[in-house]
């Protein structure tokens, strides 16, 4: 029984407060696993969660009424890395309710860019075998603050990419996070049907394309943005993944993640939304970003936990990366492919160092 989840029993009354409102609660409730200091767990889940019926009017529309949304300040364009989960369906700028979008063909891919993005197994199944969106790294449809934002990023294209030895389009980059982060290299039939192959003229890579060059209308070209590579840890305080403790990774991740996450890393479902697996066939490929333990860690040290973003210290963030990227996940298949012309980084703990 210790390891069940535990329910809160809400005292919701019909018409008493809206879907929204309701969801938002369950969110916060519903699946908390108490630790040993249960008490107070449980305390600051309810202040949370009364923080958030106070303040549930929403800033930014969304395009479902039913989703929660609840008030938030921006930093500069983005959402605030200060915000919890409460803002999780927030987009400063969402294509599905900007008016100023018409029907022409480039205003149809923007917005079907932006629902591959956040809900990429369903609208591009073929290049998504498991459960991974483009939202599950990149929060609020790229537009929050330290959680890889590509605001304003698609003038920084073509840009050198250190793992290929090569310049790369946007449309390059879409790809390799299709192949890698979304795992399309283990769609079945993919290296045998020629209709499955993904490349930069796919309709799918240029609806995604579409999405992020319209979320950088208004920048300059060629100047990288001031909140890019804003989520990294810094090199002093990095720690050698040879002295990073997988079991201390473990343990830190059974006390701050597994109520969103679950004990199994597959992620709990909260009303029709679930965290995105963190190992197993359905998570990212050995090739991914989030396999190499420092960019893992630096998501992780300022997006999570939800509930307390930026809790977790830059030591104990490592941890739990070492941890997660020690979990069995598919195989990239080319990784052989990779870092021919540069050395291969020390966090790649997929790749055999060359």
């Amino acid at each position: 029984m210790q390891n069940q989840p535990f329910r809160v029993s809400l005292g919701l009354k019909p018409g008493s407060y809206s879907p929204r409102q309701q969801l938002t609660l369950r969110f916060a409730l519903c699946y908390a696993r108490p630790p040993s200091n249960s008490m107070k767990r449980i305390a600051q889940l309810l202040i949370l969660a009364a923080a958030l019926m106070l303040g549930s009017g929403a800033c930014a529309k969304t395009d479902d009424p039913n989703l929660p949304t609840a008030r938030y300040v921006l930093s500069g364009p983005l959402v605030s890395s200060r915000t919890t989960m409460a803002t999780a369906w927030n987009f400063p700028k969402n294509p599905l309710m900007d008016s100023t979008l018409d029907d022409s063909k480039l205003s149809k891919e923007i917005r079907w860019g932006f629902k591959i993005f956040t809900d990429t197994p369903k609208e591009a199944p073929q290049f998504a075998p498991g459960k991974i969106s483009c939202n599950n790294c990149h929060l609020n449809g790229g537009q929050r603050e330290r959680s890889l934002p590509l605001v304003g990023v698609a003038g920084m294209f073509p840009e050198y990419n250190k793992r290929s030895g090569r310049l790369y389009s946007l449309g390059d980059r879409v790809v390799d996070c299709f192949l890698r982060s979304e795992n399309a290299t283990g769609a079945a039939d993919s290296a045998k049907d020629p209709k499955v192959l993904l490349t930069t003229t796919s309709k799918e890579v240029l609806a995604v394309s579409a999405y992020i060059t319209w979320l950088a209308q208004g920048s300059e070209v060629g100047k990288n943005p001031a909140w890019r590579g804003q989520n990294t840890i810094a090199a002093a305080n990095l720690i050698p993944v040879d002295k990073l403790d997988i079991h201390r990774g473990e343990a830190l991740f059974l006390e701050h993640c597994t109520n969103c996450h679950g004990m199994d890393g597959q992620g709990v479902q909260i009303g029709d939304k679930k965290a995105g697996p963190l190992w197993g066939p359905d998570s990212w490929n050995d090739g991914a970003g989030a396999g190499r333990v420092y960019t893992l860690a630096g998501i992780i040290r300022y997006s999570m936990p939800y509930l307390n973003p930026g809790k977790l210290t830059d030591e104990e963030a490592q941890q739990v990366a070492a941890f997660i990227d020690s979990r069995p996940r598919p195989t990239y298949p080319y990784k052989d492919q990779d870092y021919r012309t540069e050395k291969v980084p020390p966090d790649s703990v997929y790749y055999t160092k060359k």
